[in-house]
């Protein structure tokens, strides 16, 4: 459709059919589709190359350090959000929202399913899986306590940092899906395009009542958006594996950084393992079970934290903290962490994939000989002095008494 006027024609082009014409080979390219046992079927197609031209450039861009990684992320985060933060609140000051569809809400009677169910045990177990998932996009924002050991001012900046993330969180976690529930409704939130995300640009553009072109500079956007959220995960992910190996947890090789301060050596094995999951994530099963599996692994990581709070509290008063939390909110937060696992064990399941928790499960206790390794063969049982500094052990040791020490203390009991 070549349009008969210059204005159809720009529409033709920028339509999404007139890109799927355009494109065809390289949207069903596809290298090599192989099984992984037990797991899921891994693809290198397009979709695995693109994504890894992407992790490669910001790859780039972090191995100038968290400065040029930061003012890239913030220019990134001003030109999606700002555009999205008014796309969210134009349908509620327009008065746009069907109140029909954000009240007296129930949960359906299976997945994706359209048809109102009611609050049984079916109906808790759909609601905490959506709680489970929804966890593991909306908890990321605490990567910005990652960066602490690379801030000018740690005591100052991790405070405002984290929580001016989570404020920012907390605002368009609310207003983006309320928007969409109140003007889609469950008819339109259950359409494929939503459902994938490859129309949630022009379901944007549709409540702004934009055209073709706003609808291409929103997907554009979409676009960047993943950017951040790709950079955002590697920046945080390679800092936690560096931070891992300084404190003696985690493979030696891992505490290396240039001389930008950038974990290198931590960030390319985050980019290798990162292309696994790529491969077995470039369709649309696989991207939600490497989404169910890979989030069991983060919920335990966040009980731990979360309970590594009152313990450090109890055993480390002492300790200066780049900022101390009041002690009612260390026991909040120790209540949350058990919240927690109940969205793990109730909702890992509902994503299509009766052994997701056990998978999840066995890939966490991987760690467990990795760590061994680390400790008893290469550091001798003994943490690295540095760890014993950030503890305030400077000169001791968080090893088992020996046997000649135990006799000692029993000999003057």
């Amino acid at each position: 459709n070549a349009g008969a006027t210059p204005d159809v024609a720009m529409q033709a082009l920028l339509a999404s059919d007139g890109v799927a014409a355009l494109t065809p080979a390289i949207r069903n390219w596809s290298l090599v589709s192989f099984s992984i046992p037990y797991l899921a079927t891994a693809n290198i197609n397009a979709t695995f190359v693109i994504g890894a031209i992407l992790m490669l450039v910001i790859f780039a861009i972090q191995h100038r350090g968290i400065a040029g990684t930061a003012s890239v992320q913030k220019w990134l985060a001003i030109i999606v959000l700002v555009p999205l933060f008014l796309i969210g609140i134009y349908p509620i000051l327009t008065g746009a929202i069907n109140w029909s569809n954000v009240t007296a809400l129930v949960p359906p009677t299976a997945g994706y399913s359209g048809v109102d169910g009611a609050w049984t045990i079916g109906g808790w177990t759909l609601f905490l899986g959506g709680l489970y998932i929804a966890a593991w996009s909306t908890y990321g924002f605490e990567t910005a306590v990652c960066y602490t050991r690379e801030l000018k001012d740690p005591k100052r900046d991790t405070f405002r940092a984290i929580f001016f993330s989570g404020l920012l969180c907390c605002v368009f976690f609310f207003i983006i899906p309320f928007t969409f529930q109140g003007v889609l409704g469950h008819a339109g939130m259950l359409a494929p395009g939503i459902v994938d995300g490859t129309g949630v640009g022009e379901a944007l553009a549709n409540m702004v009542h934009g055209g073709p072109v706003i609808t291409q500079v929103l997907i554009i956007l979409m676009i960047m958006a993943l950017f951040l959220a790709i950079m955002t995960a590697m920046a945080g992910s390679s800092r936690t594996l560096y931070q891992g190996s300084k404190d003696g947890w985690l493979p030696k090789y891992l505490d290396h950084a240039n001389e930008h301060g950038a974990p290198t050596r931590a960030m390319w094995t985050d980019f290798a393992f990162n292309l696994v999951l790529l491969a077995i994530a470039s369709d649309a099963s696989g991207y939600f079970f490497v989404l169910a599996v890979s989030n069991v692994g983060y919920i335990i990581f966040n009980f731990l934290n979360l309970n590594a709070g009152w313990i450090h509290r109890m055993d480390s008063p002492h300790i200066e903290r780049p900022w101390k939390a009041p002690t009612w909110l260390i026991g909040v937060n120790t209540l949350l962490a058990f919240v927690n696992v109940l969205f793990l064990g109730a909702g890992a399941k509902v994503w299509g994939y009766s052994n997701a928790l056990w998978v999840g499960f066995i890939f966490a206790a991987l760690i467990l000989p990795v760590f061994a390794y680390r400790h008893y063969v290469r550091d001798g049982g003994r943490f690295p002095p540095e760890a014993m500094e950030d503890l305030g052990l400077t000169g001791q040791d968080l090893q088992w008494p020996s046997s000649a020490s135990v006799d000692l203390v029993v000999d003057h009991m």
